[in-house]
C-alpha cells in the first residue's frame, strides 16, 4: 500500500475578501504523479506553498510524514548571486566524481544541451549575478533535478525551456521515483506525466484520475450531468474534447475514460475548423501573395541565421515555427515584419521579402507593450475599434471579446497598471485581435496564460480567416492552432516537417547523436590540419550546403506536389518514395557536413 507523504486537511486561505481556499481536504501518496490547473489567480500557487509548508493556512492544517525529503521549485528562485553554476548545482565535486554520475550527466544534457553548458559564457564556472530570468530558473531546477526525494513540488518547471527541453524533462519526470506535484499550462507535459489531476475552481479543488485528455472528459461528463456552469464553457470543453478523441498528435495512448462515453458526447460537435472555408475566405481578403522569400539571408549582427531560404507564406496559412533556441525564428518573424511594415523598403541581409499589398499584419511579440496605466481595460480596446469581425458571420463587440479572453464585466474597469503580466498578456492579445488583421505573427503567444484562457484563444483563432505565423513551445497549442510544422534546426536552413513536432525531436537527437559519434574521430584525427587541407574542407564543406540547399528546395516542391495529388494514392506513393530517398540523402550530408565543421 503507498505511503502517505501529506495531508491537507480542511484548509482555508483568504486574501482581502476574497475566498482562495475554502475547507480544501487533499493527499499525496508514494508515487503520485498530480498536475495542478485553474485559472489565474483563483489559487494554485497558494495551494501548493500550503502543501509544502511555505505558506500558513488561516484554517486546518498540513501535516508531513516523518523524515519527507521534499523538493520545491518556486518561480522566484533563491540562487547565491555570487556563486557559479558549478558550486550550486553540483557543489564543487570534482571533474571525474560528477562525470562519473550518469544522473548528472543527464541533467545537464538535458536541460543545458552538453555538459560544457554551451550558451554560458564560461560553462559550469559562469557567475549566477549576470544570468537571465529564465537561464537562473534552469539551474534551479538542475540543482533540484540532481537530488533524491521523496516528493517534488514544481510551480511552472516547463517556463523558459524549449521544446526538447521540456520533451527531456517529461521522460525524466516519468522515470523518477518521487512523488509530483506540479502547476503548468502546458497541457501536452501534464498528458505526459501526470496520472491525476487538482483542479482548482472558486475555492473548491476538484480530483480527476488521468493525465490532461482524461481530465477534460471527466470535467466535461460531470458538467453535463450537473449542469451548472454556463452553456460557453460547456461548448469549449466539449469542442477541445472533440479535437482530443479525434486524434491529435502526441496523446496518451492508453486513456482510461471510456472510449463509448466520449464518443456519445461529442458526437454533435464539429471540427475544431472548416480548413476549406476559411482557406476561400483568406484568399480573398489576402489576394494570392501574401509573404514571398527569396533566397533570403537572415543575421542577427555578425551571426548569420538562415542562408538563401526560399519560402512562401499563402493566403490562409497556418503554420507552426519550431526551432533550438538562438536559431533565428523570431529573427525571421522581424525580417518579414519588418518588411511589411515599410512595404518592401526594409529588407533582410540577403536576398527579398514580398508582401502583398494587402497584407494587415498583427505581431505579438515576446515583450508585453506598454499601456497608459490608467486607462480602464475596456477603453483600452474600445481605442482600437468598438466592434470586431472574427469571420464565419462571427461579430463581437469590445466587452463581449473582453470577456471572452477572461475580463467580466468588474474586471473590464480595472486600471490597466493593477493588471498582473499574464492579464495584460490577454489585454495585448485582445487589442491585436481588435485591429482586424488578416496576417497573425504570434511569439509565444502562450506565456503566462491559464488553461482556460487558452482554450478560448484556440476557440477564437479557430474562425479567424488568415494567414498565421506560431512560435511556441507549448506543443498542445502549436498542434492545436496551426495545420503545418517547419523547423530552423541551427543548420541555417527552413524545413517543413510532415510529422510536425515529434519529427522535430527525432530530427534533433539525430543530429545531436552524429555530433556525438564525429567527436571521437576528431580528437583522434591528426593535431594540426595544413593549410591546403584547411581550404579543401572549406571548400568541401561550401559543396554540401549547396547541396542541402537543392535537397531542401526539392523536398519543398515534393510536399507541395504531394497536396496537390492527395486523392491520386499512386502519384502519392511514388513522390513518398522520392521523399524518403531525399531524406536519406540529407542525413549523410548532414554527417559529412558536421565532420567537415570539425575540421573547419
Amino acid at each position: 500500500m503507498a505511503v502517505n507523504l501529506v495531508n491537507v486537511e480542511n484548509v482555508s486561505k483568504v486574501y482581502g475578501t476574497r475566498t482562495l481556499l475554502d475547507g480544501v481536504s487533499l493527499g499525496v501518496s508514494e508515487g503520485d504523479r498530480i498536475g495542478v490547473v485553474g485559472r489565474n489567480g483563483d489559487g494554485k500557487t497558494t495551494l501548493i506553498r500550503m502543501l509544502a509548508k511555505q505558506e500558513e493556512a488561516d484554517t486546518g492544517r498540513v501535516t508531513h510524514s516523518g523524515g519527507l525529503r521534499l523538493g520545491v521549485l518556486t518561480q522566484h528562485d533563491s540562487l547565491d548571486p555570487e556563486a557559479t553554476v558549478r558550486h550550486e548545482v553540483i557543489r564543487d565535486l570534482a571533474d571525474h566524481e560528477w562525470a562519473g554520475n550518469a544522473k548528472i550527466r543527464d541533467v545537464l544534457t538535458g536541460l543545458f544541451g552538453g555538459l560544457d553548458l554551451p550558451g554560458f559564457p564560461q560553462g559550469l564556472d559562469t557567475v549566477i549575478g549576470p544570468l537571465s530570468g529564465g537561464e537562473r530558473r534552469r539551474i534551479a531546477l538542475a540543482k533540484l533535478l540532481i537530488d533524491e526525494q521523496d516528493l517534488l513540488v514544481l510551480d511552472e518547471p516547463t517556463n523558459h525551456l524549449d521544446v526538447e527541453g521540456i520533451s527531456w524533462l517529461a521522460q525524466h519526470l516519468r522515470e523518477r521515483r518521487s512523488a509530483l506535484v506540479c502547476v503548468t499550462h502546458d497541457r501536452w507535459f501534464l498528458d505526459q506525466v501526470c496520472t491525476r489531476m487538482w483542479d482548482v475552481q472558486r475555492g473548491d479543488v476538484h480530483e480527476y484520475d488521468g493525465g490532461y485528455s482524461d481530465y477534460v472528459f471527466a470535467r466535461a461528463e460531470r458538467e453535463r450531468i450537473a449542469a451548472t456552469e454556463e452553456t460557453k464553457r460547456q461548448n469549449l470543453v466539449r469542442k477541445e474534447l472533440a479535437w482530443l478523441r479525434r486524434g491529435a498528435p502526441a496523446r496518451t495512448s492508453k486513456p482510461r475514460f471510456r472510449v463509448e462515453a466520449a464518443n456519445e458526447l461529442i458526437k454533435d460537435v464539429p471540427p475544431p475548423r472548416d480548413t476549406s472555408e476559411l482557406m476561400r475566405f483568406a484568399s480573398s481578403r489576402l489576394g494570392k501573395t501574401v509573404f514571398d522569400l527569396e533566397d533570403v539571408t537572415v543575421q542577427a549582427g555578425p551571426k548569420v541565421l538562415l542562408k538563401h531560404v526560399t519560402w512562401q507564406l499563402g493566403p490562409g496559412d497556418r503554420i507552426g515555427l519550431v526551432g533550438i533556441n538562438g536559431a533565428g525564428k523570431t529573427s525571421l518573424l522581424r525580417a518579414m515584419a519588418d518588411a511589411a511594415r515599410t512595404e518592401g523598403e526594409t529588407q533582410p541581409a540577403g536576398g527579398r521579402v514580398a508582401v502583398g499589398r494587402t497584407v494587415k499584419l498583427a505581431y505579438l511579440s515576446q515583450e508585453v507593450g506598454e499601456l497608459d496605466p490608467n486607462l480602464r481595460v475596456l477603453e483600452a480596446v474600445q481605442r482600437v475599434r468598438e466592434r470586431v469581425d472574427l469571420g464565419k458571420g462571427r461579430e463581437m463587440t469590445a466587452g463581449q471579446l473582453c470577456e471572452t479572453f477572461g475580463f467580466n464585466k468588474e474586471k473590464q474597469w480595472t486600471p490597466v497598471g493593477d493588471l498582473s503580466g499574464g492579464e495584460r498578456r490577454r489585454l495585448q492579445l485582445l487589442r491585436l485581435l481588435m485591429d482586424e488583421p488578416n496576417v497573425l505573427f504570434l511569439d509565444e503567444p502562450t506565456n503566462d496564460l491559464d488553461i482556460e484562457t487558452l482554450t478560448q484563444l484556440e476557440d477564437v483563432l479557430d474562425g479567424w480567416p488568415g494567414s498565421m505565423i506560431v512560435i511556441s513551445h507549448d506543443r498542445f497549442f502549436v498542434e492545436r492552432t496551426t495545420d503545418k510544422v517547419f523547423a530552423l534546426l541551427g543548420d541555417a536552413t527552413l524545413r517543413m516537417l510532415p510529422r510536425g513536432i515529434d519529427e522535430y525531436i527525432e530530427r534533433r537527437h539525430t543530429m545531436e547523436a552524429a555530433a556525438a559519434a564525429a567527436a571521437p574521430a576528431v580528437q583522434k584525427a591528426a593535431p594540426e590540419k595544413s593549410a591546403a587541407d584547411q581550404r579543401a574542407a572549406k571548400k568541401e564543406l561550401q559543396k554540401i550546403e549547396r547541396q542541402l540547399d537543392k535537397v531542401a528546395e526539392r523536398e519543398t516542391t515534393l510536399h507541395d506536389r504531394i497536396a496537390q495529388h492527395a486523392t491520386d494514392f499512386a502519384k502519392v506513393a511514388e513522390l513518398d518514395t522520392e521523399l524518403r530517398d531525399l531524406a536519406g540523402q540529407r542525413e549523410e550530408l548532414e554527417l559529412r557536413w558536421l565532420e567537415l565543421a570539425e575540421d573547419v
